[in-house]
């Protein structure tokens, strides 16, 4: 009777041994499934770095081709529609959008006749929300676009950058009624304002701070369009 009772555990433990062997093995083979990386882009997006951006943002920008957005605030909305031949810029404002970064963010310098430019706050969410994307700049595509009232550009640093890169999260509109010409082959415009001038009109005539950032922010939200 004892003899029965040991094999019968025996058997039991070596059951059990099997089923726990199946279950790692498919264990395993899920996580390879999910580890797989599908045609274009992975399903977690990597962290961007400088050597990697361009090839990074040719790919989006090829699985991404909307060519149109909404800048949505109090004062109304502005309608943009981006430069197919800036392809690089174009990708990194769609991936903005697409990871809800602009959401955070607002106009954080308004200078009446000269520019309104978003893309920053002091909020936390901002901080966290850049340091998932990536740290980068990206390289400048001057297409020919000039900086009319309307134009959409990419800031950038004008201090110890000789190549000219785009900083990654900011943007301005120009405001100036005879455009800013001298800012051309600077920056990189890649889009404009189709409808919404009125809007940029009334941000740029709020007050500001010393450093220019409006003292009641004008928070932002931009969506595909």
């Amino acid at each position: 009777m004892q003899l029965l009772i040991i094999l019968s555990a025996i058997v039991q433990m070596s059951c059990q041994d099997k089923q726990t062997q199946q279950n790692v093995a498919t264990e395993k083979k899920t996580i390879q499934i999910k580890k797989e990386i599908p045609k274009g882009m992975p399903e977690e997006k990597p962290l961007i770095t400088q050597a990697t951006v361009v090839d990074f943002l040719t790919r989006y920008g090829k699985l991404h081709n909307e060519t149109n957005a909404v800048i949505k605030t109090r004062f109304g909305d502005i309608h943009i529609e981006l430069y197919t031949d800036t392809p690089i810029h174009r990708a990194n404002f769609i991936l903005l959008i697409n990871e809800g970064y602009f959401n955070t963010t607002c106009f954080h310098r308004v200078v009446e006749n000269f520019i309104i430019q978003a893309g920053q706050s002091d909020k936390k969410s901002t901080r966290v929300l850049r340091n998932k994307i990536g740290n980068y700049k990206i390289p400048p595509e001057f297409s020919g676009h000039k900086h009319h009232k309307g134009t959409l550009s990419s800031a950038r640093r004008w201090n110890q950058n000789p190549k000219k890169l785009s900083d990654a999260y900011e943007f301005f509109i120009v405001h100036k009624e005879k455009g800013l010409h001298h800012l051309n082959n600077e920056h990189t415009a890649f889009g404009e304002v189709t409808k919404g001038l009125d809007v940029i009109d009334e941000i740029a005539k709020i007050a500001v701070d010393k450093g220019e950032w409006p003292l009641e922010n004008v928070n932002i939200s931009i969506n595909l369009h």
